[in-house]
């Protein structure tokens, strides 16, 4: 269980330290910001238990002293809500769930899924916390982290922090694949014309919401280079 504050040492105009203030205010985790000018952040940062560098997380269990490092850590403590939306949506699909999910993995590994489909069901639901009705509440999730998104957008930026294409960027538009399902990915990914009616829809909805859209340019016009 989280405290009910967090500490995290910063110095306030650093985009790094921003970028951890943004994930911690987007995952609804509190946290008391102490704030330092440079050179002396040196020293704050040491006392806190961490580098030579800010921002520094305190937390429970550790500290953590690198924005990667709190991204993921927030990450951990906020439910998955596009994956397990689409999990939902794909474990009541066993051929078509299997055909892409298996691609290139060991053949035991597929045969061995595919004789126990039903136990892997039950895991995945027992793992992801899937109760009747919750896609309801996952859905609306969704739709809020895309309404965000296409606000920071609405001001004509480019890319949602700085000038060129970074890491906000990728962390958007590899969490939304799951919903925009892009054409262009590391592996194909079933395109809407396969799927159900139902989850077709999602997808194209997704896909025609502004961020929807923005994670598509995203994946065309970055990751394309790579997979290509």
């Amino acid at each position: 269980m989280l405290p009910a504050v967090l500490r995290l040492v910063t110095i306030p105009i650093s985009h790094y330290c921003e970028k951890a203030r943004w994930a911690l205010e987007r995952a609804g985790i509190p946290y008391r910001e102490e704030r330092h000018v440079q050179a002396i952040h040196r020293i704050a940062a040491r006392r806190a238990g961490g580098g030579a560098t800010v921002p520094v997380l305190v937390t429970p269990e550790r500290v953590l002293g690198e924005s990667e490092e709190i991204l993921v850590w927030i990450d951990q403590q906020t439910p998955p809500e596009h994956r397990r939306l689409m999990y939902i949506h794909m474990l009541a699909q066993r051929k078509l769930m299997l055909r892409f999910n298996n691609q290139g993995v060991p053949r035991w590994e597929d045969r061995a899924l595919r004789l126990g489909w039903p136990l892997a069901v039950r895991w995945a639901r027992r793992e992801l916390g899937v109760t009747p009705g919750i896609e309801v509440d996952d859905e609306a999730a969704v739709w809020r982290e895309f309404d965000f998104v296409a606000e920071l957008l609405a001001d004509g930026r480019e890319y949602l922090c700085g000038e060129r294409f970074g890491a906000a960027d990728l962390t958007f538009a590899a969490l939304s694949a799951s919903v925009i399902v892009p054409p262009i990915y590391g592996v194909p990914l079933p395109q809407p014309e396969l799927l159900p009616a139902h989850t077709a829809s999602l997808v194209r909805q997704a896909r025609g919401h502004p961020a929807g859209g923005y994670a598509l340019r995203l994946f065309a016009d970055h990751r394309r280079e790579t997979v290509a």
